[in-house]
């Protein structure tokens, strides 16, 4: 059998800028736990000092407890799963939705023209002033909430996505038709694969987007989720809202 061919050594230069590299990622990773750690203990001091209100801004130590407490009684997985579905749900949405809608913008020009300073305007609308919007028109349920976390994202996607659709190299596109290729061609071939860098970036932004729709509209119509728990929190002036009276609306 003919042997397999051996993988070149690296060079002492090229281990030593890799050993480097290495040491990089791993100051950056213990600068910004040390950094988290730093702010959890100035917060617990300056409560325990009494620098500020722990009755309002609460404490790590507090919150803590909280938190295990609602391990034991199970009351944290319903919160937390309820928002998270509904993110995860809303998020989906907007990618699908987003990608066709900005196709279907690419592929007539007419369209995209009309349609872009409704888009813009619709984008630029303050989306906490939607939710109490949705809330009557929709219902007070999970499906307005999942449109609320929507109503965040969607239009800045659309307009990002088919921005990075129309800024795709036109010679390449030029190379398709000479090719005799079809638009279909150019759009499976050129404008999606070279939009995937776009693409990635604005999935990372609707991601968080999607949580603070999910998150509003948990504030208004919602009997369990994160939003929930935030609202409650403040009504009683407490970051940590007592066990005893979060079990109550959850029995509702």
């Amino acid at each position: 059998m003919p042997e397999r061919p051996s993988k070149p050594e690296m060079s002492l230069a090229q281990q030593s800028f890799l050993e480097e590299r290495k040491r990089k990622r791993h100051w950056i990773m213990a600068a910004r736990i040390l950094l988290f750690l730093l702010f959890l203990a100035l917060w617990e001091i300056a409560a325990q000092a009494h620098w500020i209100d722990a009755f309002i801004f609460s404490s790590p130590s507090r919150v803590c407890t909280t938190f295990w407490g609602m391990l034991l009684d199970k009351s944290i997985f319903l919160h937390v799963g309820s928002t998270l579905l509904e993110t995860l749900v809303s998020f989906a949405l907007v990618i699908l939705l987003s990608l066709a809608i900005a196709v279907l913008l690419w592929l007539s020009s007419t369209l995209a023209q009309v349609l872009d300073p409704y888009l813009v305007i619709l984008n630029s609308l303050p989306k906490s002033a939607l939710a109490p919007l949705l809330i009557v028109w929709l219902g007070a349920n999970q499906r307005t909430i999942v449109v609320a976390g929507m109503s965040v994202a969607i239009f800045g996607s659309i307009l990002t996505i088919f921005t990075g659709f129309s800024q795709v190299d036109p010679a390449k596109i030029k190379l398709i038709y000479t090719l005799r290729g079809t638009r279909w061609d150019v759009l499976c071939k050129v404008v999606l694969p070279s939009s995937v860098p776009t693409f990635i970036n604005t999935m990372k932004v609707n991601i968080g987007l999607c949580l603070v729709g999910v998150v509003i509209g948990e504030f208004i119509g919602s009997r369990q989720g994160l939003g929930y728990l935030i609202i409650y929190g403040s009504q009683v002036l407490k970051l940590e809202a007592p066990l005893t009276k979060m079990r109550i609306p959850l029995k509702a």
